[in-house]
């Protein structure tokens, strides 16, 4: 067997080391060709809270979180190979998938700025959004307990207050003593304003930049480190944050075909045959609450990386900070 082709993906992501590779064999008919790619634990872990103990490996997440929404067929998922825990092997573990050509919009630069949407016709750009909002209702759909997900539960109760907590108790640990006014009256808006929604499988970061297209089509979910078992409308709000940022907060104008916000809403709640609950601006301020919570390790791992001095660190004082303050009228 020889491994060769090795590739890391640049300009998508902050937290997963992904290996793109080839590998060539013999077999009696002649050389066989494979396209994989890699998912390697980072060497301090994910950057997303632990939602129960079974979480502490991200990799391992992944690969079970991949594994039973595969079983479900109810959303298009990219080929598993088992989980990999001995560390002999790459240094940490990793498990393997089979690679699905396509396409995928990306963070840096934005796809709202460079890439194949720019490129796009509008009915192509409306097509891909539709798509990516169908998988994710469909993932909705999972009864977890069917699904086998109860290991991603540790509270027993599974709520809203439950995330609020998970991410109160994270933020502090990561803050190590640090002050951050603004995100803490963000934990306290949500606490104080929560809506009666019900619980399911959340795949964590709804994005499509977390998808892979072809002829703007969903054929693969991936990335799958922040599921949780949490109200599903928290996946809405975070998509809604993505794309705000793309376009709203860069000042770039919606591409042609690019549903608006509130489009999108309505398209999601006309794919799950109900209405959302609460409104989208409770959700989209837990999106933003989470993301300025994982911006603290982010920026602390830049810092340790010596990308950034420590006096200049952002993992306070960003635009998720300046965004959220925002939202909640601080």
């Amino acid at each position: 067997l020889r491994v060769h082709g090795l590739h890391v993906p640049q300009g998508s992501g902050h937290s997963n080391e992904t290996v793109f590779f080839e590998t060539t064999w013999q077999t009696g008919s002649g050389p066989r060709n494979a396209r994989y790619v890699a998912r390697v634990e980072p060497p301090d872990g994910g950057v997303f809270p632990e939602q129960s103990p079974a979480c502490a490996i991200s990799v391992e997440l992944q690969h079970r979180m991949m594994d039973a929404i595969a079983r479900t067929g109810v959303a298009p998922i990219s080929p598993l190979l088992p989980f990999e825990r001995d560390t002999s092997i790459l240094g940490q573990p990793f498990f393997v998938m089979e690679f699905v050509p396509g396409q995928t919009p990306k963070d840096l630069p934005r796809y709202s700025q460079e890439g194949f949407l720019v490129d796009a016709t509008p009915a192509q750009r409306t097509r891909l959004v539709h798509s990516g909002l169908e998988a994710m209702a469909a993932i909705h759909t999972i009864d977890w307990r069917e699904a086998g997900l109860d290991w991603l539960d540790a509270s027993g109760a599974p709520s809203m207050s439950h995330q609020v907590g998970i991410y109160r108790r994270f933020a502090e640990a990561e803050l190590a003593g640090r002050e951050h006014p603004v995100l803490m009256a963000a934990l306290d808006w949500l606490d104080e304003r929560q809506p009666d929604a019900e619980v399911g499988v959340s795949w964590g970061d709804a994005r499509t930049g977390n998808m892979i297209f072809q002829d703007f089509t969903c054929r693969a979910v991936v990335d799958w480190e922040a599921a949780s078992i949490a109200p599903c409308e928290a996946d809405l709000g975070w998509w809604i944050m993505f794309d705000r940022q793309s376009f709203e907060h860069m000042g770039i104008e919606r591409l042609p075909g690019i549903p608006s916000l509130e489009e999108q809403v309505a398209y999601y709640e006309s794919c799950r045959g109900r209405p959302i609950a609460g409104d989208i601006h409770y959700w989209e301020v837990f999106a933003v609450a989470r993301f300025c919570t994982i911006y603290i390790h982010l920026a602390d791992r830049m810092v340790e990386a010596g990308l950034m001095p420590a006096e200049k660190s952002m993992a306070v004082e960003n635009f998720v900070t300046d965004q959220l303050a925002g939202m909640i009228g601080r």
